[in-house]
């Protein structure tokens, strides 16, 4: 059996205490980060062969089910706002299609060859790469793209939780984050999709920086979609050139970004 599906160490959670499961909860969690900090060099030639790829204008592809498709497609969606990057540059693709995001479709999960015709909607290319996420590593959907994808000549990379999957065969790197049985048995969107989430996260984030969307620690190409996003805008044009926040604001609204209104100075 594989370690995503083995039995809780916990039983009769039924008859516990509210706080004795938050408790307990916490505790499994607290073990998910140690788990991800000793695959950092795995993770670490998975960023180099995605940035690789990036670098020459190709693009970031990821492709999973259920809870794993819905963080890949989280972590997509949140790469232009947050760094400036234009929409497809990062592709979430979750089996089932789009409506598979809020509900869950039956058996789209099933299918090893949709996978490949999402793709190839999206007209991958060797250019790019694509990372898999499955908890589980067997999901057909995942292992089909996988292995359509490395026969086609594409780079992969997978976020998985059990070390040896089926869909580990397929990836040129696997990163396999062991964070035992989960508290509720088979409930992988627990520390599984915690795991998966934190790697997504380091991914994208590391990719990015290394690509220059980052200035300092600040994110300088974010868009400013909203107030919350002017105002931090503003703060962070207030400590890089000393303003006032009303000669902060009036800066960033007539240069439209807060790289822009950066280099106005710095250039002037």
């Amino acid at each position: 059996m594989s370690i995503t599906e083995s039995t809780s160490r916990y039983d009769l959670l039924e008859k516990k205490s509210t706080g004795e499961i938050l408790k307990e909860i916490n505790q499994e969690d607290s073990k998910v980060h140690l788990a991800v900090k000793e695959k950092l060099p795995k993770i670490e030639n998975l960023v180099t062969s995605i940035l690789e790829r990036m670098e020459n204008g190709g693009r970031l592809f990821y492709i999973g089910a259920g809870t794993s498709g819905r963080l890949g497609i989280l972590d997509a969606s949140e790469c232009p706002p947050t760094f400036g990057v234009e929409h497809g540059l990062v592709i979430g693709l979750i089996a089932g299609g789009d409506s598979a995001i809020r509900k869950a479709v039956e058996f789209a999960e099933d299918d090893p060859g949709q996978a490949w015709k999402d793709l190839r909607d999206n007209d991958i290319s060797k250019k790019d790469y694509l990372v898999g996420i499955a908890a589980s590593g067997k999901t057909p959907y995942v292992v089909g793209g996988l292995k359509d994808a490395q026969d086609n000549g594409i780079g992969t990379g997978l976020v998985t939780c059990n070390p040896g999957s089926a869909a580990s065969r397929h990836a040129d790197h696997p990163i396999e984050i062991n964070v035992g049985p989960e508290y509720l048995t088979g409930s992988t969107r627990m520390k599984s999709g915690t795991a998966q989430k934190l790697v997504l996260n380091m991914i994208t984030t590391t990719v990015m920086i290394r690509l220059g969307r980052v200035k300092g620690n600040k994110m300088v190409d974010m868009q400013l979609a909203n107030n919350k996003l002017l105002d931090r805008g503003t703060r962070f044009i207030m400590e890089e050139l000393d303003l006032e926040e009303s000669e902060a604001r009036e800066l960033l609204k007539k240069e439209g970004s807060v790289r822009k209104a950066l280099d106005s100075r710095s250039n002037a």
